[in-house]
């Protein structure tokens, strides 16, 4: 049963149209490796077609799934929209990304005479946690005041240069899964760097839905205003 006013989902829907529809379409695209934030607008069709997947299958999946069981951000005011944004992406990311480094730190010093030591992900994972805190201060200092005040229709520029940074967080997050076996921890592996993957993956899904939200729901909105 889909959403009151909404059709069954097609595979010529993109991506990012999906995962707007269908609360649990994100996770059902992370599973099968489908990037529906920087690559969202690729029809489902299409991006099935690259990886080899079967796209009546998943559609038959997504069709399955029950409707959102909250009001869609498409719907809600932007400030609302905003500091959810704040509140569920943006907060908990500094703290995160900073034990994540600790925890690499603390994996490539106990396991490096190990072969499948997660070599270089410490530094990666500085890397990321610069580059996120320098993105996430241009969003809460430039380009969320400017949308605030109402001066949406002039953040075109801003909100370029907030994509472009967009596929840069994307291509970290390939990056980190080159550096981890596809965040796939070895038999030798200790509860600790067991751990690191497992929150590793949690990371990879919340940038992935926060892009999502930011490239295809609020940004939208903000320059159709």
């Amino acid at each position: 049963m889909r959403p009151q006013g909404h059709a069954a989902p097609s595979a010529g829907q993109t991506l990012a149209e999906l995962a707007t529809l269908i609360p649990a379409a994100s996770r059902a695209f992370r599973e099968v490796g489908l990037d529906y934030c920087c690559g969202g607008q690729r029809t489902l069709a299409a991006a099935c077609a690259e990886k080899g997947l079967d796209a009546e299958a998943l559609l038959q999946k997504l069709a399955a799934e029950p409707p959102a069981a909250e009001p869609s951000w498409e719907e809600q005011p932007i400030a609302d929209l905003i500091q959810h944004i704040l509140d569920r992406y943006h907060a908990p990311l500094r703290d995160e990304l900073r034990d994540l480094h600790r925890m690499a730190m603390t994996v490539e010093e106990k396991h490096k005479e190990k072969a499948s030591c997660p070599r270089g992900l410490a530094a990666h994972l500085a890397a990321i946690h610069e580059a996120v805190h320098a993105h996430l201060e241009k969003e809460e200092r430039i380009l969320f005041p400017m949308i605030l005040a109402g001066h949406g229709a002039q953040a075109d520029g801003p909100i370029q240069v907030m994509e472009l940074e967009h596929e840069e967080h994307g291509a970290n997050l390939a990056r980190t899964r080159a550096l981890t076996s596809d965040l796939t921890a070895p038999a030798e592996a200790c509860l600790t760097w067991q751990a690191l993957y497992l929150r590793l993956r949690e990371l990879e899904a919340d940038l992935m839905d926060h892009i999502h939200l930011e490239n295809h729901v609020l940004f939208p909105r903000v320059l159709c205003a």
